[in-house]
């Protein structure tokens, strides 16, 4: 092989290998949306965020809205939950941290009495779960023990009162082991397979038809066979060990999908089998099928199912049966009040609702009512050599966002030199070119800027 075309050979390798270089170009891997704001976890275990921020809840040092992507933590983020006006987050440590507003005591930190813009520490270590309502906190640690903290008006926190507390409170003492939190209800799956609820059930969201308002103690919902749980505003969501989809509460947008409008007050089973994940918004819900496909149903005002529609002129604003948005390609799925989110097995993350507070992430605060892609694949890297010996690499990162193209003549040990630095563009694709030396095997990588 003569030098040129070793040359190129390894540029095109270096292509290739760019992913796996540079440790900045990330899939997303998880999703969480509420109220109007937005968080995602990339594979790196970086933490990023975007949508409102009027108490600091997206923990960037400022009450800033953002309409664009915005990494608050750099690496070992394994978890993810968010309120209306607070976030919470887990580290490979087991450590729980919070921000956000702490006017019920949401965040657990008696030290904090109004809000924090920066992420605060609340418990050091062994915390497994962690799941936010409107304005109370729960989480599970390592002992299968589940934890709770902030409003308890409706006995939201189980714990027999209806006192709010700003410090975690031990509730159940083991075997629990997924939690979920609506606007004024708590549910709670333990590892038997049965389902617990406690706080509001004015609508239903209970699924027990003794409790007619509230109830301030755990109370069993189903005896066992449920494996996944979700909360919205005020409806439950629940998958059984048949891939069967039930729900229970506030159904006047349709929300449950089961063909009416009203409220649900015991568990109604809605899908037969199939489905792998749930999600519930304010008065909408999203689930995904075994084979990848995306459902949605309920309120529709700013266009949250994502099926080209705003379903805004006639009461109640939305469908009452579930709609494939997507056909296949789905791994993850999340709701806030009036947005949707979702992944595909690309790494992808896309979105569609409510955007008024940049909540999308897409750079504005236009609502939509189709899945708006918000971050590309990262496995969109090419290379090519251009005449003149130029090598141009293409990119697809997050829109506006700038990166340096570094190489190496070597990885060991790898001797990073800075070649170009660029901005993407508006739609995220960035394109770099320079003029390597030729006369040895050049290796090539795009980092992100700050």
């Amino acid at each position: 092989m003569n030098p040129a075309h070793t040359w190129k050979f390894f540029c095109l390798l270096g292509a290739l290998l760019l992913q796996a270089l540079t440790g900045e170009a990330q899939p997303v891997t998880k999703i969480v949306g509420k109220y109007y704001q937005s968080l995602f976890l990339k594979s790196d275990g970086s933490l990023w965020a975007m949508g409102n921020n009027q108490y600091g809840q997206l923990g960037d040092g400022t009450i800033n809205n953002t309409n664009y992507p915005e990494q608050i933590v750099a690496s070992n983020v394994t978890a993810i939950a968010a309120g209306d006006y607070h976030s919470l987050f887990l580290k490979s440590d087991g450590s729980l941290w919070g921000m956000g507003r702490n006017n019920y005591g949401q965040l657990g930190d008696p030290n904090v009495t109004t809000y924090t813009n920066r992420p605060d520490r609340i418990v050091a270590s062994n915390v497994t779960a962690i799941a936010a309502g409107d304005v109370h906190s729960l989480f599970v640690m390592s002992d299968g023990s589940l934890w709770v903290m902030g409003r308890n008006i409706d006995g939201q926190l189980g714990d027999g009162t209806f006192s709010n507390t700003n410090r975690p409170e031990q509730i159940v003492t083991n075997g629990v082991r997924a939690i979920a939190a609506g606007m004024s209800h708590s549910l709670f799956l333990k590892s038997d397979g049965s389902l617990w609820g406690m706080g509001y059930n004015g609508w239903g969201e209970l699924g027990d038809t003794n409790f007619t308002t509230y109830t301030n103690r755990p109370d069993q919902i189903v005896a066992s066979g449920v494996t996944t749980i979700a909360a919205g505003d005020n409806h439950s969501l629940f998958i059984k060990t048949d891939g069967s989809l039930w729900g229970m509460g506030f159904n006047y947008s349709g929300g449950l999908g089961d063909g009416t409008y009203g409220k649900i007050t015991q568990p109604e089973k809605l899908v037969t089998n199939g489905v792998t994940a749930i999600a519930g918004g304010d008065t909408h819900s999203v689930f995904l099928m075994s084979d990848g496909s995306l459902w949605t149903m309920g309120y529709n005002f700013y266009g949250a199912l994502g099926d080209g529609t705003y379903d805004n002129t006639i009461a109640p604003y939305g469908t009452n049966y579930p709609q494939k948005i997507v056909a296949g390609g789905v791994t993850a799925i999340a709701a806030g009040d009036l947005h949707s989110l979702f992944l595909k097995n690309d790494g992808s993350l896309w979105a569609m609702g409510y955007n008024k507070y940049g909540q999308l992430g897409d750079g504005t605060g236009s609502n939509t009512n189709r899945p708006e892609q918000i971050l590309a694949p990262y496995n969109k890297i090419a290379g090519q050599l251009l005449s003149g010996g130029n090598m141009q690499l293409s990119f697809v990162g997050i829109a506006g966002a700038n990166y340096a193209l570094d190489r190496s003549s070597s990885l060991s040990p790898a001797n990073w030199l800075p070649q170009a630095t660029n901005p993407a563009n508006s739609f995220g694709a960035l394109v770099l070119t320079n003029t390597p030396n030729q006369a040895t095997n050049n290796f090539w990588r795009i980092r992100a800027v700050p």
